[in-house]
């Protein structure tokens, strides 16, 4: 019996874009006094000793001119250090590490098959002017350390000596500063982090012909290895959804002040679940969220990316991997790349700090895989039939009874959605007398 396996898989994306306000690294400033939201987080780090590619994405709506990054970095960053990435490596990673849905069919019990088959192992699974205005920078306790230009962003590397003085340059050159700015600039001043900003340039814009903003890649190299979220939290609405790529040499990289958890996984659901699976995995995310207290990182893949088992995507090849900003290739004989999948959705009360990561050598394997298993459904004709009819009825009431732990979904409405294998009603003598 030929076994059938098709892995099935969602790009969480659209999840996130669900979220009324998101944003990631930095907070995002206006002009005038527009909101601007950040829906989709999605970050990518890779990592290696103290050398770091940090690539931002973003899913910003509204006028491009009206936008505005700030992110605090711990070096001054020279113009060939910045880089402008390429959204479809992000959507690379996203797909091959993102959870799955994995399909199973049953054979035929009315046909004898060795034990290896029967139970077959999971799937591969101008100057003046430039000098009064330093002056003024100067009196505030600013310093513009490099500014230049990158394809459709006009950035400037600042140090400052004190936030509100930081938050006053900020303004006088035309940003429109949440409230509370000061506040959450002054730890990132005391540590002596510089400030990365950035806006657009609409020439340089015109000429890209995107219809959105570019992913921004930054490299440095400093022992410090954190991703600054409390800037991001000033203009948001509620709860925001951050996904991190983290890659690494060695294994996985975990975070140091925040607990780590493993979303639930390796579950077997109802069929249905297969037409609702992006349903499904926000409220299942959404209880667990809720019992772990709403202050943990939930992994949701960890695995080398030169395989998968069952893959979602296939694995990124050598260019794509330098594209997600992997320096190491090749060097040192050393090319293997791991990647670590975070979820995390915060707030301010529950985050109060930034995220600190570590490497380190664990490369133990994990996914969240669901599983879907179809029961037979071709004719039945065996003394086996009620036996197997019974033990699939068991299970997709194990299934429907899991799929309303997980999600908290009411059981009679998920129930009344799995079309349960009908158990045979015929009276025991009929097949003796035929």
């Amino acid at each position: 019996m030929k076994k059938i396996s098709i892995i099935l898989f969602t790009l969480f994306t659209l999840f996130l874009l669900t979220k009324p306000a998101l944003a990631f690294c930095g907070f995002y400033v206006a002009k005038a006094d527009q909101s601007l939201y950040n829906k989709a987080s999605q970050v990518v780090i890779a990592r290696n000793g103290q050398r770091t590619v940090l690539t931002m994405a973003n899913d910003y709506q509204g006028d491009v001119k009206n936008f505005a990054l700030v992110v605090p970095v711990p070096v001054v960053l020279k113009e060939e250090q910045v880089n402008i990435g390429n959204s479809k490596i992000i959507e690379r990673l996203d797909a091959f590490s993102a959870p799955r849905l994995v399909e199973y069919f049953d054979p035929d019990p009315c046909i004898v098959y060795n034990r290896r088959e029967v139970f077959p192992s999971a799937p591969s699974v101008s100057e003046d002017r430039v000098s009064q205005k330093a002056a003024s920078n100067s009196a505030l306790g600013v310093t513009v350390e490099e500014q230049f230009t990158v394809g459709e962003y006009d950035i400037v590397i600042l140090s400052a000596k004190q936030s509100n003085g930081l938050e006053t340059w900020l303004r006088q050159n035309g940003y429109q500063i949440p409230k509370g700015t000061s506040a959450l600039l002054k730890p990132y001043i005391r540590q002596n982090l510089k400030f990365f900003v950035a806006k657009v340039n609409l020439q340089e814009f015109a000429k890209t012909r995107f219809s959105s903003l570019r992913p921004l890649q930054m490299a440095y190299e400093s022992p410090k290895f954190m991703l600054p979220i409390r800037l991001g939290m000033i203009n948001s609405q509620g709860e925001q959804d951050l996904l991190i790529y983290l890659l690494s040499p060695k294994g996985r990289i975990e975070l140091t002040n925040y607990r780590t958890v493993k979303i639930p996984s390796d579950a077997d659901i109802p069929e249905f679940v297969q037409k609702e699976f992006t349903d499904f995995y926000k409220a299942m995310f959404g209880k667990s969220y809720t019992q772990e207290g709403k202050k943990v990182a939930f992994l949701e893949y960890a695995w080398d990316m030169s395989s998968c088992d069952p893959c979602s995507a296939e694995p990124l090849n050598s260019e794509e991997l330098r594209k997600a900003g992997i320096f190491w290739l090749n060097e040192h004989q050393d090319s293997s790349v791991f990647i670590t999948r975070l979820h995390v959705r915060y707030s301010r009360n529950k985050f109060p700090e930034d995220l600190q990561f570590q490497e380190t050598a664990n490369q133990e394997s994990f996914q969240g895989r669901y599983v879907m298993r179809h029961p037979f459904k071709g004719e039945l004709r065996c003394s086996a039939a009620q036996g197997y009819k019974n033990s699939v009825r068991t299970r997709q009431e194990q299934e429907a009874q899991t799929l309303a732990r997980l999600t908290g979904w009411d059981i009679n409405q998920i129930r009344s959605k799995i079309e349960f294998i009908k158990s045979s009603s015929t009276p025991w003598w009929r097949n003796l007398w035929n």
